[in-house]
């Protein structure tokens, strides 16, 4: 087990595992802090969804603004390291574990 895992209440994680894994699909990462609000392990996957939320967003933007030659391929492996820490986080979520994603782990949008 990674040191910075956390060891979540097992009833959270039965009861909110659905809200977590919810939370890594977009938009909807803000779902698990309405439905799942109490729920220390929901939040958890709500914020690191909610990190990747907003990287995607800010890389569609700069996506946008600059799209030529060899910085394309670079915001497409951008974009799919997104992809991956998605995959990564859903998961975590669907396992049980409140493990911080690779880069994004330590930033906390939500408390």
């Amino acid at each position: 087990m990674n040191d910075d895992t956390m060891i979540p209440d097992s009833a959270d994680v039965e009861k909110n595992k659905v809200m977590a894994i919810i939370a890594y699909l977009g938009c909807l990462c803000l779902v698990p802090l309405f439905a799942a609000k109490d729920s220390p392990f929901a939040r958890y996957h709500a914020n690191q969804g909610l990190v990747l939320l907003l990287f995607s967003i800010l890389l569609s933007g700069v996506g946008f603004m600059i799209d030529i030659g060899m910085l394309s391929f670079v915001l497409l492996a951008l974009r799919l390291g997104i992809l991956v820490l998605m995959i990564l986080g859903i998961m975590n979520a669907a396992q049980g574990k409140m493990k911080p994603l690779p880069l994004i782990g330590g930033i906390s949008l939500i408390n």
